[in-house]
């Protein structure tokens, strides 16, 4: 039943070659941790819903389009580009894990594996006998890891937690938006779910710190992620001001809490960004804008004046960079070394010859078309690079193999398959 699949081969091994995941999460945060820890080299079984019971089956996101992936035909088929994001380098097994033989299924995986990833709502993997004190007893050397909105503990242990709710709980939109006395003004959220991809971030590095201290000591341990938790840890610098002054920063816009001028100025035939940093460099920029007068002014001089009188400088700065187009403000800023930079569209970016130099996508084989391309795993690793070993899986497309490997023969597998415990996808 399994689809044969192009599979390219590894140069050189990963530097998680050798370790063995078992993921049992879905949407964006625990597939962006499984996926990092897939493209890093680990094997990652991707244990996914059977279609039934009015559910499509799988990973949520699989449906979540437009836009979906084009066959060879250029028809839609049911892989969304949400999911195909999310999911490459992993082996897609569909088993109900509500059912007890399914429960079974999934202990003989993880007996194979050293991680293991969830994000069911909290108490919901202990009603199956999954939850990570039972796993962890059983196999003392596997790392668990659950990934929830608000973690194990506490008043919304219970809640279901989504990246746009916690956006706003931790504090983020608060921050983000045009200010509040301004047209438009009032609290947005970032283009895409940065809680969920934080957490997906952060998991990846405290697993890998738990594997860490399995291979010196031989115990494994439990890991407890909430989205909540890392949105209030990624305020960053906004955080301390706020513990250091106990005054809540408020919405700025494009402009920055804590340097001037740092934010999105408009020009003859646009917009860009000025990120003037330090003094030397807005002596610089005062330089080649025609006004080194302003470098001099004791309320502009340094930093700190300039941030206190933001409101006196930054309009006398617009006024001079409305005078010239976008391309000469680019060409003699960055000839002088001020840091500044357009603001591109995605066409704009995967066209711009510093993201393709860097080969920030990726041309991925795939069973149902020759064209799919998907954004590459940032990370250069001189010794052991990234490699695409597995496009993004369809939905059960490795059961069978994946269950061989365990031992379990065809015979088993068609009961499984009939009696509802395995899917019959594809």
């Amino acid at each position: 039943m399994s689809t044969p699949e192009q599979v390219s081969t590894p140069l050189t091994p990963g530097a998680l070659d050798g370790v063995r995941v078992l993921d049992l999460s879905r949407v964006l945060a625990g597939p962006w941790c499984t996926q990092t820890l897939a493209d890093l080299g680990a094997e990652v079984i991707k244990i996914e819903r059977p279609a039934g019971g009015g559910h499509p089956g799988g990973d949520d996101t699989r449906g979540w389009g437009p836009p979906f992936l084009k066959d060879h035909e250029g028809q839609d088929t049911a892989e969304a580009a949400y999911f195909l994001g999310a999911n490459r380098n992993k082996r897609s097994v569909t088993i109900d894990i509500s059912r007890a033989e399914g429960q079974a299924l999934v202990m003989k995986l993880a007996a194979t594996c050293d991680v293991m990833v969830e994000n069911f709502k909290v108490g919901d993997m202990a009603r199956y006998g999954l939850d990570a004190v039972s796993m962890c007893a059983q196999f003392p050397r596997l790392v668990y890891c659950s990934i929830t909105g608000f973690g194990q503990t506490g008043p919304y242990r219970d809640r279901a937690g989504y990246d746009y709710a916690v956006q706003g709980m931790g504090g983020l939109m608060s921050v983000t938006g045009e200010r509040d006395d301004l047209p438009g003004g009032g609290p947005q959220k970032v283009g895409v779910a940065v809680a969920d991809l934080f957490t997906g971030m952060y998991a990846t590095v405290a697993i890998l710190a738990a594997l860490r201290h399995r291979d010196a000591t031989g115990q494994g341990q439990a890991i407890d992620m909430a989205l909540l938790d890392t949105q209030v840890a990624m305020l960053a610098n906004l955080g301390a001001n706020y513990l250091v002054t106990k005054k809540a920063p408020r919405r700025a816009g494009n402009a920055h809490q804590n340097i001037v001028p740092y934010q999105v100025f408009e020009v003859a035939d646009g917009h860009l960004i000025l990120a003037v940093g330090n003094d030397g460099q807005f002596e610089r920029f005062c330089a080649v804008a025609g006004c080194a007068e302003l470098a001099h002014d004791a309320r502009f001089a340094v930093n700190a004046n300039r941030v206190r009188n933001r409101d006196t400088l930054v309009p006398l700065l617009a006024r001079h960079m409305q005078r010239r187009p976008r391309a000469d403000w680019l060409a003699a800023l960055e000839a002088a070394k001020v840091p500044c930079g357009p603001i591109n569209d995605l066409a704009d970016v995967f066209a711009d010859p510093q993201v393709r130099q860097r080969a920030m996508t990726v041309a991925v084989p795939h069973p149902l078309t020759d064209t799919l391309e998907l954004v590459a795993s940032p990370m250069k690793l001189s010794q052991t690079p990234v490699q695409l070993r597995r496009p993004p899986p369809l939905l059960g497309q490795h059961t069978d193999q994946v269950l061989a490997e365990l031992g379990i023969g065809p015979p088993e597998l068609a009961r499984l398959r009939t009696s509802g415990v395995l899917g019959h996808e594809p």
